[in-house]
């Protein structure tokens, strides 16, 4: 322990030196009172942030293990859907099945004609079955020959099978320094999980992109020789959505990083914890233009309908936004996006008018804008200066008589009447559906994105529902990965299936490379070679 001299017998010099080594020591421990008290405020309000957070998430569990174990209403029936279309098609091929009969008998010397069958695709695994006659010689004793053979092909089909990947390590020992050698554990989604890569793009393909139930799947299963549990296919659903999140939000990047995108939304159904009925929620839809080198789509889910939720997705960008006349996104144009008009929605105005009572008026404005996609459809694998130029010199002219017209017209038809509105709201709006003339690399209507949401509009006819919001946050994010697989003419199981075996090695850097619009399948002799995106991909 340091004792303070006395300083009484001190000389003045040594009082001032020992002054001033106190001076400094009390500045160096100020110093580090201040740094520590900048960790302290840091830490206390990264353990505020941390308990927000744990407090949130322990809610959410709560609320589901609620709604799983807790007692359940069977108010809510789901809806079957309609086999119509089936016993249709059924009736039909049985009726044609009568007729050919009936045909045969009533006229047995007409020369019938054999309808020309497609030959299945060689690719398919054929197995060989032989026909022949039980005893091989003639009647009169003599041995037969075989001269030739008819063959004929059947279509055959065998439900998934199940296999099993054993993986073997084999253990080496150096026997004069003991030491042991052993292969590691290949890297998997799901740590210590049984299922492998296919599997689980299996089961994310079923759910998301042909809309089966988890439920209808674990029956599936069961046929295949093993029922996986739809709370085991669940967990796998949930640790595979939050692998894939980092892709989807690349995806969100490529997206944003365009200059022209479209939108769209849909409503979607969401159960509400604790109560006994849906919310509507909506869907977003965002997706690059038609003539973009990227083709990519990305859902966003969302509680409503309202602004907010289009300004928190687009954020900082300022770019042309491709949209209808909904006003959750006029906050966004204030706020320096670029509005282009649809002219499919002005179009749909007076086509709604002409087939609901022939308007003569309705069909000269169809007659328009129909000369107006005669244009596009010459210019759409132009370059956009191509583009741009024919427009300029083609479709400024019906522009420009179409909006004569309709200002002419206005003043003729009564206030209020269907026609007025359908004029209004081509008048309204005609400075943002006049702005693709300008630009090559904008389209003249919001078509694409409108395709782009069809497959939420299948689904929501098969799940009726989504679970929660967190689990349609999933569904959207998952959508959004397989849609831009289709998009650029990927099959989503094998690219699914190829990007969750390469995604738990795959550097945080590099994540883009297994982006749809990028991806190559690891097993491609060719890495250089790339998939044609599917532009005219209309339906899901």
């Amino acid at each position: 322990m340091n004792l303070l001299p006395d300083l009484d017998h001190l000389p003045p010099e040594q009082l001032r030196a020992l002054a001033g080594q106190l001076m400094q020591r009390v500045a160096t421990l100020d110093q580090q009172i201040e740094t520590m008290g900048k960790t302290v405020d840091f830490m206390g309000k990264k353990i505020g942030q941390d308990k927000t957070l744990i407090e949130k998430l322990t809610f959410e569990i709560a609320q589901l293990k609620r709604l799983k174990f807790a007692k359940r209403s069977e108010q809510m029936n789901p809806e079957q859907a309609s086999l119509l279309d089936d016993l249709i098609d059924t009736d039909i091929a049985a009726i044609e099945a009568e007729l050919q009969s009936l045909q045969a008998v009533i006229t047995p010397t007409e020369k019938k004609q054999t309808p020309k069958r497609r030959a299945l695709p060689a690719e398919f695994p054929r197995t060989l079955i032989h026909h022949e006659p039980e005893n091989t010689h003639c009647p009169c004793g003599c041995a037969l020959k075989r001269i030739g053979e008819d063959f004929s092909e059947k279509l055959d089909y065998t439900p998934g099978v199940f296999t099993v990947e054993r993986h073997v390590r084999g253990k080496w020992v150096c026997d004069d320094c003991e030491t042991l050698i052993q292969a590691p554990v290949p890297a998997q989604v799901i740590d210590k999980g049984i299922p492998t890569s296919g599997l689980l793009a299996h089961v994310m393909i079923a759910k998301f992109a042909d809309h089966l139930p988890l439920y209808r799947q674990e029956s599936i299963f069961g046929r295949a020789g093993l029922a996986i549990p739809r709370s085991t296919l669940a967990q796998w659903v949930g640790v595979t959505g939050v692998q894939l999140q980092p892709l989807v939000d690349a995806l969100r990047d490529v997206v944003l990083g365009q200059q022209v995108i479209h939108a769209d939304e849909t409503p979607v159904q969401m159960l509400m914890p604790g109560t006994k009925k849906t919310h509507r929620s909506y869907v977003w839809a965002y997706a690059t233009s038609q003539f973009s080198d990227a083709a990519a789509v990305v859902y966003d889910f969302s509680l409503s309908r309202a602004g907010e939720h289009a300004r928190n997705f687009l954020q900082d960008w300022k770019g042309k936004l491709v949209c209808d006349d909904f006003g959750g996104y006029k906050a966004s144009f204030e706020l320096g996006v670029t509005e282009i008009g649809c002219m499919a929605h002005a179009r749909r105005k007076f086509f709604e008018l002409h087939a609901t009572n022939k308007s003569t008026l309705a069909e000269q404005a169809l007659r328009y804008i129909q000369l107006l996609y005669e244009i596009e459809s010459e210019v759409r694998d132009l370059e956009p200066d191509a583009r741009r130029r024919i427009r300029q010199e083609k479709a400024i002219p019906v522009m420009e008589k179409l909006h004569a017209w309709m200002i002419a017209q206005r003043d003729l038809v009564p206030e209020g009447s269907a026609i007025s509105k359908a004029l209004d709201y081509s008048l309204k709006r005609w400075t943002a559906l006049s702005r693709y003339l300008d630009d090559g690399a904008v389209p003249i209507d919001n078509n694409w994105a409108e395709n782009q949401i069809r497959p939420w509009a299948l689904g929501r006819k098969n799940w009726l529902f989504a679970g929660s919001l967190r689990s349609g946050k999933r569904a959207a994010a998952i959508m959004s990965l397989i849609q831009t697989a289709r998009l650029n003419g990927h099959d989503p199981y094998a690219y699914l299936k190829d990007v969750l075996t390469r995604l738990p090695t795959q550097r945080a850097s590099e994540i883009t490379e297994l982006l749809p619009h990028k991806w190559v399948h690891s097993n491609s002799p060719d890495s250089l070679v790339r998939h044609q995106p599917l532009w005219n991909v209309g339906s899901y």
